[in-house]
């Protein structure tokens, strides 16, 4: 993906190139950008040739997930060697490549780096992570985040109804997960389920290949086609207790990890609207109607100048909770906030960008057609707009709104 020139007056054009309106990416350290290059430049070579014909055929490049584990994007060597620790901006920043090409890829990757060593991070004893640390990072150790369930989403925190009971030296699961992102090729799901003997929520990393589990892809959908969700049925798997992750006890510890991961949302919304600008103002620079661009036309300015305006507002408040992150912590109200306030104005410039391709912005041919379709599924995860809206409303009104 080439970069749009910059149109900001004077200064150098930022690293992210003009959908950078205010120059964030200058944030980034010399190393942090050179790997965020090597990334970059992987995405256009390898993934964007081939995108719109696995997005149409419902299939997940899974080819490319090997390329990325060699690129060393989890802990980078380079910040290693610069005396740098890996930050929550460079994460966020991270995110914002992989979804200003495509959604798909975004979860691809970030299910494993993201999600899945999370949230194993979050809740493995020191042992654990001594044991897997390493491994999940390379991706040699592969693995999925399983909490949804069929008959709860948003109420998911009174809902699990997965039941893990305690026999012997280990624990066996029964129930059902739902939309489990990137299941079929992982060797291991960490699966969430209530103890049965004390009603609290742990985690469990079953082999997806276990006896017992079985994994059927969940066909018929309209977004994020590449991402093979996927429904998960536990009956009667054996985990040994060794592989429960030591430090949830609780839903209430497996909630602070999420205020970790809606973050990453906000920051997969911020690239999804900056890949969708340039991918708009590259068109309407080109295509030519009543003998001029339309990029002249009034109207068009009009609709690309607000896309613009969403896409560095957004890209401010996934700067900040960053920023808040590196500095000790989010809260979940600031991420939820951040959340829902992205997702409504990336889901405009969707509209807005599909608009101004006319027939053209619903054909494959065009990635504005993938931004469209996939916008709808960002909108909808980590916590959806009226969820979210209801967790700041309770925060400022001080009442509670939940049913």
């Amino acid at each position: 993906m080439k970069d749009v020139e910059n149109t900001r007056s004077g200064g150098p054009v930022p690293f992210i190139g003009g959908a950078d309106f205010y120059g964030y990416s200058d944030l980034l350290t010399g190393a942090e950008q050179a790997v965020l290059t090597r990334l970059r430049h992987y995405l256009a070579e390898e993934a964007e040739p081939v995108l719109a014909e696995y997005w149409e055929r419902g299939e997940t490049p899974l080819f490319l997930r090997d390329g990325l584990a060699g690129l060393d994007l989890v802990e980078p060597a380079d910040l290693r060697d610069a005396g740098e620790t890996v930050r929550s901006l460079f994460i966020g920043f991270r995110n914002l490549e992989f979804s200003r090409v495509d959604g798909s890829l975004a979860i691809l990757f970030g299910g494993q780096a993201g999600m899945f060593r999370t949230v194993v991070h979050a809740g493995g004893s020191d042992e654990q992570l001594a044991q897997w640390g390493a491994d999940m990072a390379s991706f040699r150790m592969t693995g999925c985040f399983a909490l949804t369930e069929p008959d709860h989403g948003s109420d998911i925190a009174r809902g699990v109804q997965t039941v893990a009971r305690r026999e012997g030296d280990g624990w066996i699961l029964h129930g059902a997960k739902r939309w489990i992102g990137n299941a079929a090729f992982s060797e291991y799901a960490a699966i969430a389920a209530k103890d049965a003997d004390d009603g609290q929520v742990k985690v469990f990393l079953a082999r997806t290949d276990d006896p017992g589990l079985e994994i059927t892809k969940i066909q018929g959908k309209t977004s994020l086609r590449m991402v093979h969700n996927a429904d998960i049925r536990l009956d009667g798997v054996r985990v040994p207790e060794s592989h429960r992750l030591q430090r949830i006890n609780s839903f209430a510890d497996l909630n602070r990890t999420f205020e970790t991961l809606r973050p990453d949302v906000v920051w997969n919304a911020t690239g999804l609207q900056i890949g969708l600008y340039e991918a708009v103002l590259e068109y309407t620079r080109r295509r030519e109607q009543f003998g001029r661009p339309i990029a002249s036309f009034q109207l068009v300015q009009d609709h690309l100048v607000t896309m613009l305006g969403n896409a560095n507002a957004s890209l401010a408040l996934a700067v900040r909770l960053s920023q808040l992150a590196d500095a000790g912590g989010v809260s979940g109200e600031q991420a939820a906030l951040a959340k829902t306030w992205v997702c409504r104005h990336m889901r405009q410039s969707a509209a807005l960008g599909r608009e101004l391709l006319g027939g053209n912005g619903i054909l494959l041919e065009h990635r504005v057609a993938r931004f469209h379709a996939d916008a709808e599924s960002l909108y909808t995860f980590e916590g959806t707009d009226q969820i979210n809206t209801l967790i700041v409303g309770r925060a400022i009104t001080g009442h509670s709104a939940f049913v």
